[in-house]
C-alpha cells in the first residue's frame, strides 16, 4: 500500500513510500514531481478540474474495456526501480513495462493492488526506526550509508501521512 509522498528537504525531491502490509518494513522510490503529485491527489480523494494524465490513460483504458488487475515492482538495477502493469481486457490478460511512479499512479485509479518483488523489498525494504532493533537484520544486507536518508524521511515528522483510501482519514491497510 501506499504509505506516504515525502520530500527530501534538501534535494527537493519527491519518494513515494510503500509498506508493507504484513510488517513496519518500507519501500522508498523516487519518483518525479507530477508523478507525485498524480499519486497525492488520488489518495487525498482530491479532483482537479481538467482530467491529469492518469486520469486520462484510466478514462481511455475504461473506453476500450481495459481494467487494472495488479502492479507489480518487479525489479531494481543500478538504483532504478521497475515495475509491470497487468492490465485485463475481455479474456486478454496485457502485462506492460512501466515506471513505478506511473504504475502506482494507476493502481490508485483502478484500485487494484499494488505488489513488490520479495527480492526488490529484501534489497531496498526499510525497516522503521522502532522495530529495527526488534528484528534481526544481516548487517551484510543492510547498506547504512545508503539507507540513512530514507530514516530520515520516515523519522522526520514534519510531513503528514496520508489516507490508506481515498477520501478516508487514518491508517490501515491491504497490499504493499
Amino acid at each position: 500500500m501506499v504509505d506516504s509522498i515525502r520530500v527530501h528537504l534538501p534535494t527537493g525531491q519527491h519518494v513515494v513510500i510503500l509498506k508493507e502490509t504484513t510488517t513496519d518494513r518500507y519501500l522508498p522510490i523516487w519518483i518525479g514531481a507530477s508523478e507525485a503529485n498524480a499519486i497525492a491527489m488520488k489518495i487525498q480523494g482530491m479532483a482537479p478540474e481538467r482530467p491529469i494524465t492518469h486520469d486520462l490513460i484510466t478514462s481511455t483504458f475504461i473506453q476500450l474495456g481495459i481494467s487494472g488487475r495488479r502492479i507489480v515492482v518487479t525489479s531494481l538495477s543500478d538504483e532504478v526501480f521497475f515495475a509491470r502493469l497487468h492490465l485485463q481486457q475481455n479474456d486478454r490478460e496485457i502485462d506492460v513495462d512501466s515506471r513505478p511512479s506511473d504504475a502506482i499512479a494507476l493502481a490508485l485509479r483502478f484500485e487494484c493492488p499494488i505488489f513488490v518483488a520479495a527480492e526488490v523489498l529484501d534489497r531496498a525494504g526499510v525497516i522503521h526506526e522502532h522495530e529495527k532493533d526488534e528484528e534481526k537484520v544481516p548487517e551484510d544486507k543492510v547498506d547504512e550509508g545508503r539507507l540513512a536518508i530514507f530514516r530520515d524521511l520516515f523519522n522526520r515528522e514534519d510531513l503528514p501521512d496520508l489516507p490508506d483510501e481515498p477520501g478516508s482519514r487514518g491508517r490501515g491497510g491491504s497490499s504493499s
